[in-house]
């Protein structure tokens, strides 16, 4: 691991436990070039999961890209840090334990509706806008019918 404050490659663990969420390990770390102390956090990676996009191109799963997206979707609301990661660490075990090597982001989408649906409808109807390209305030409208009826969200409804 690198150190943050030199950039030296030689630092050594000098703790290792649990997070609080148990999904990954801290690390306590000092860098005997310069003194400085730091943590990491590891996360155990049961295996590569290479994310397929619309346009055919490949790149690896990136958790930190699902953060930064549902936490876009989660902006200004009421909802605790810990029922997020609760939600994404979900995702990244159903993605890993799918069994396949390469997975379609548009089933990665789907996974995200699905866990927003159930953390918070406002976020749900933001990233559904975003994700299924709304164009119309019908389009609101009809995502907002659905959740208030308890039924899914057709995603071709106009065709």
């Amino acid at each position: 691991m690198r150190c943050p404050y030199c950039g030296s490659f030689d630092t050594q663990v000098k703790d290792s436990r649990p997070a609080e969420d148990s999904a990954c390990i801290r690390r306590r770390r000092v860098c005997p070039t310069c003194g400085g102390r730091f943590t990491t956090f590891e996360r155990v990676q049961l295996r590569e999961v290479i994310v397929v996009k619309k346009s055919g191109k490949r790149a690896p799963f990136d958790r930190d890209k699902l953060t930064r997206s549902v936490e876009i979707a989660l902006r200004k609301r009421p909802v605790e840090p810990e029922r997020v990661e609760r939600m994404i660490s979900g995702i990244v075990r159903q993605l890993e334990s799918l069994g396949e090597l390469e997975v379609e982001s548009q089933r990665i989408g789907e996974l995200v509706i699905e866990g927003l649906r159930s953390l918070d409808a406002v976020a749900y109807v933001r990233f559904a806008s975003v994700y299924r390209d709304f164009r119309e305030a019908r389009d609101f409208n009809a995502i907002i019918d659905e959740l208030e009826s308890g039924g899914e969200f057709a995603e071709d409804a106009d065709d």
